[in-house]
């Protein structure tokens, strides 16, 4: 339980440092190249995707990382600043154990679920 306890914390801890960067970081990058195209959320997800990739190939494989390291940085902070990375450790997860179709439709049915879930809490919050 007290082991349980301190990966909450950390992961809370991780989740607020993230999400702070990543409105730091999209709105620089949105000042710089402006909205016309969602560059701050392109950017933040393709940094988050690198650095998950990078820590989790270094925390589980070649490292001896606390479980409470890898939660606030793993789950907490890349968690908060983008979940894209999850998604594409995830991904290539299932292509490295060979599952290429499953990988596919796990790409293809996030963005197209996502969006589509987002477009209909638009249109119902537009209801309201």
């Amino acid at each position: 339980m007290v082991n349980l306890m301190a990966q909450l914390l950390a992961i809370a801890a991780g989740g607020s440092v993230g999400a702070v960067m990543r409105f730091i970081v999209s709105t620089g990058i949105y000042s710089w190249l402006g909205r016309g195209f969602p560059y701050g959320t392109l950017v933040v997800n393709v940094i988050g995707s690198l650095l998950m990739g990078l820590l989790y190939e270094l925390f589980l494989q070649r490292l001896s990382v606390s479980p409470e390291v890898r939660a606030v940085l793993l789950v907490g902070f890349l968690g908060a600043f983008t979940t894209f990375s999850t998604f594409s450790i995830e991904t290539i997860n299932l292509i490295e154990q060979g599952y290429v179709i499953k990988a596919i439709v796990n790409v293809l049915a996030s963005v197209i679920l996502c969006v589509l879930a987002a477009w209909v809490g638009l249109l119902i919050a537009r209801q309201l």
